[in-house]
């Protein structure tokens, strides 16, 4: 079995549609303002698995993969007003992300919507080994 690290499989796409009706998402233009501010810019939580965040990643991003993200998430951002955006590759990931936080209490909190693809694409900064 091939293990896609963003599977498109209909019931993943259905749950991560669901998702998106639930959350806040941003695109990478809204992102850019945001981070720009600096009284208020955003922590990035990259929620791809450790070999696609090795692969390449924002400047400054916080690597917590899905598998992790709700157990560590306390102990690296206590304050549930903490301006959150998840990014993963394509925006689906960092729905269910953007979800599960929102469930655990975060309030300022959105994803990015065409994740890293978008980020390359709007040829921003990425840290490569």
């Amino acid at each position: 079995m091939s293990q896609n690290p963003h599977p498109k499989n209909p019931r993943f796409l259905k749950l991560a549609a669901e998702a998106k009706e639930r959350i806040r998402e941003i695109d990478i233009e809204e992102y850019k303002k945001r981070a720009a501010a600096t009284d208020a810019a955003p922590l990035l939580i990259d929620v791809r698995d450790a070999e696609e965040f090795t692969a390449g990643h924002p400047p400054g991003a916080i690597h917590l993969s899905r598998g992790t993200l709700e157990g560590k998430i306390e102990g690296i951002v206590p304050d549930l007003q903490t301006p959150i955006v998840c990014m993963c590759a394509g925006g689906n990931r960092s729905a269910l992300a953007a979800e599960s936080l929102q469930k655990m209490g975060y309030t300022k909190v959105s994803s990015l919507i065409g994740g890293f693809g978008a980020w390359t694409k709007a040829s921003l900064p990425v840290v490569k080994p």
